[in-house]
């Protein structure tokens, strides 16, 4: 690096040039000056040592010479001094200018680099301002550091079943009426928006590495009171959603609480909420087979480098009870209280249900496994019973062709865990003595997902859950779940007027559909899909046989996502 660059000067370097030339002439000039003067003094000295040794004959010549000589060396050498005094004259005016040039320059720069870091302060505010206004962006900016952003859709669907089922745009798999029914013979046509959705995210960064967020969901198939089709479909909306969530991704951790899909549920990615892997059709039952529930939980979760994720949390109990005779008084459950639904029974529970789940996420697919732990509790004869359930399952999703083709692949096993199945089989019976007993079951959902173009999804799941027999046989009688002594020979005919009693021991279901997106762009994306499904639900071993039924089912709707 030059001095000149060094010391910052930003003069042309012609004009650099210049000036150390002028200065080179300044010093050499001076010094001719010098050296001429002291030359004068130094002849005028010798001149008198030389006229006081010579003899009287010659110092009349010599003094002669001298007086005719010295005036005009002495004009010359007076011209010659003065022409150099104004050279270094002119030659200090120029050097002058040039560091009045240089300081002119250095003043230039502080003041075109303020502006420059000016112009760029507006022009990242106005971006910003731009990006608040710009119609793509669905997000808006409070305070210095909040950001919101809108999601949702408007759906317009419909849903047709071959067995009426009195039921809106989520089937119920578990009860497909029987052939004793009258409405086994009948179809059910029903159209509903209800399933709109609404959804909101505040995200907030309160440095690099920590990040602070709000989720909040909800849609319009809650059900009031005094809710109904009649005239005006007057549905009350519901809290599907609505969680805080905070992350330090330098350290790995993770913190959600609040209402949320259960950490049972599987993910696309790592264990990020908003990332579950939900079957892609508009029954909002999802489909048989698939694990979840959506209530409150307390979940942490570390990851280490976004490949490998542990997950504990803690979640809302509820218990799904079968029966209730009994040798003994029992009770196991209590009509809802205050701000709970009066009409609706809810299960005494003790504890939160406990989950564990580890992810990875090797490089190629995503993998999880999981445990769940339950306590259900009764009172029988005065006494309280605490009952424990548990379960265990496993998760895969593989792209076999990246970007076009996935499979999913779920399940679990254990006991008591009826509730984190689609079809909402039971996860305990009471048995003769009062007491809960846990029915052990299977649930398991394979489904293969294509993305032929950007416009097109198409998806097929298969699902099965199975649950054993919790029966008990005291003195003669049956107690308890899928007992063989269970009366079905009234199953096979309409109003017969004998029993039918048996329980649902399998839910399965085949089902495939598409969504098009017909149109996608600044104005969001508008799409149609259809959905086709065929649930066949079968009953325990019992007298007079295993009864079955099943239901065809076909969806249709339209969704509009503005955001």
């Amino acid at each position: 690096m030059s001095i000149e660059a060094r010391n910052g000067w930003t003069h042309p370097p012609h004009q650099i040039r210049k000036g150390r030339a002028l200065a080179r002439a300044a010093f050499m000039t001076t010094a001719c000056v010098a050296l001429t003067g002291a030359a004068l003094m130094g002849a005028s000295t010798a001149a008198r040592a030389e006229d006081a040794a010579s003899t009287t004959k010659h110092k009349k010549a010599a003094s002669a010479a001298a007086t005719a000589a010295t005036p005009t060396q002495i004009v010359a050498t007076q011209a010659q001094i003065d022409a150099l005094n104004r050279q270094i004259q002119a030659l200090q005016s120029q050097l002058q200018a040039l560091a009045t040039q240089q300081d002119t320059n250095a003043k230039a720069v502080v003041e075109s680099r303020a502006a420059a870091e000016k112009a760029a302060a507006a022009a990242t505010q106005v971006a910003q301002q731009q990006k608040v206004t710009d119609p793509n962006d669905n997000s808006l900016r409070l305070g210095k550091g909040v950001k919101l952003t809108f999601g949702g859709f408007i759906e317009a669907a419909s849903v047709y079943r071959s067995r009426n089922m009195t039921a809106d745009v989520a089937t119920p798999y578990a009860a497909i009426p029987l052939k004793n029914s009258s409405n086994y013979d009948r179809g059910e046509f029903r159209g509903s928006a209800r399933q709109s959705r609404v959804t909101m995210l505040a995200e907030s960064d309160v440095g690099p590495d920590t990040h602070l967020g709000a989720y909040f969901e909800s849609d319009f198939l809650g059900v009031g009171t005094s809710s109904n089709s009649g005239q005006s479909n007057s549905y009350v909306p519901r809290l599907r959603q609505g969680y805080l969530t905070a992350d330090w991704k330098d350290t790995g951790w993770h913190l959600l609480a609040g209402q949320s899909f259960s950490l049972v549920t599987t993910n696309k990615s790592g264990i990020d909420p908003r990332t579950e892997a939900l079957p892609m059709g508009p029954d909002a039952q999802y489909a048989a087979g698939f694990d979840w529930t959506r209530n409150w939980g307390l979940r942490v979760v570390k990851d280490w480098n976004r490949h490998y994720w542990l997950g504990v949390a803690l979640e809302s109990p509820q218990a799904s009870i079968n029966g209730s005779t009994a040798l003994v008084s029992n009770s196991n459950t209590s009509p809802g209280g205050s701000l709970l639904n009066s009409t609706a029974n809810y299960s005494t529970d003790i504890a939160p249900d406990l989950i564990v789940k580890a992810v990875a996420e090797p490089g190629w697919g995503h993998y999880e496994v999981f445990g769940l732990a339950r306590e259900f509790q009764s009172r029988a004869a005065g006494q309280n019973y605490t009952e424990t359930g548990f379960g265990v399952g496993a998760a895969a999703i593989l792209p076999v062709v990246p970007k076009y083709v996935d499979i999913q692949l779920s399940t679990m096993a254990g006991q008591g865990i009826g509730r984190y199945g689609s079809s909402s089989l039971p996860d305990v019976t009471v048995n003769p003595y009062g007491r809960l007993s846990p029915i052990t079951e299977v649930t398991a959902m394979a489904g293969v997902i294509g993305h032929p173009t950007s416009d097109w999804d198409l998806y097929a799941y298969y699902g099965l859950e199975q649950e054993d027999s919790k029966a008990f046989t005291v003195a003669g009688k049956a107690y308890g779940y899928g007992s063989g002594l269970a009366v079905n020979t009234g199953c096979y005919t309409e109003n017969s007027p004998l029993a039918c009693a048996g329980n649902t021991r399998s839910v399965r279901e085949a089902t495939a559909g598409f969504w098009w997106k017909f149109y996608h762009g600044n104005m969001g994306t508008m799409q149609f899909g259809m959905q086709g499904e065929y649930i066949r639900r079968d009953l325990f071993q019992g007298v007079g046989g295993s009864p079955s039924t099943d239901d065809t089912v076909l969806y249709t709707a339209f969704r509009y996502y503005p955001f």
